[in-house]
């Protein structure tokens, strides 16, 4: 299966963090976005003023969710300190378009109500990188 990378456009915007973990995770784009469109869950995200929604997998006998963590267009206006990765002169976001921040599959089934489950290298990385604090 060959990976697509995705295009930033009017309605998404994509950081390398969040391309490096769909191609890691065997994730298409068009997954990303059906997740953030109609989620299974919705949670508050680790970074300031993101989302994490959720989507399950469809094999009861290897049970998988896939998480998106995002920054939507309403909730990036309150905090204008959120970093977008890559972002430069040439290209300006919109206050309409989504920053897709990261994208991960978790295997089995995340426990409700408590902290999302984001794998440690993930967390790590997004400290490193200076998305999240």
């Amino acid at each position: 299966m060959s990976f697509k990378i995705p295009k930033n456009d009017s309605k998404y915007w994509w950081t390398q963090h969040a391309i490096r973990k769909m191609v890691f995770y065997g994730l298409s784009p068009d997954r990303v976005k059906r997740t953030i469109r109609n989620p299974k869950r919705v949670e508050e995200g680790v970074a300031e003023n993101t989302i994490a929604v959720m989507s399950a997998g469809t094999n009861p006998k290897k049970p998988s969710e896939v998480w998106v963590m995002y920054a939507a267009p309403k909730a990036r206006a309150k905090s204008p300190k959120l970093k977008v990765e890559g972002s430069d002169s040439k290209f300006k976001i919109q206050n309409s378009q989504f920053i897709v921040i990261s994208a991960w599959r978790y295997p089995g089934v995340s426990p409700i109500g408590k902290a999302i489950p984001i794998p440690a290298d993930i967390l790590e990385e997004l400290k490193s990188e200076g998305i999240i604090d």
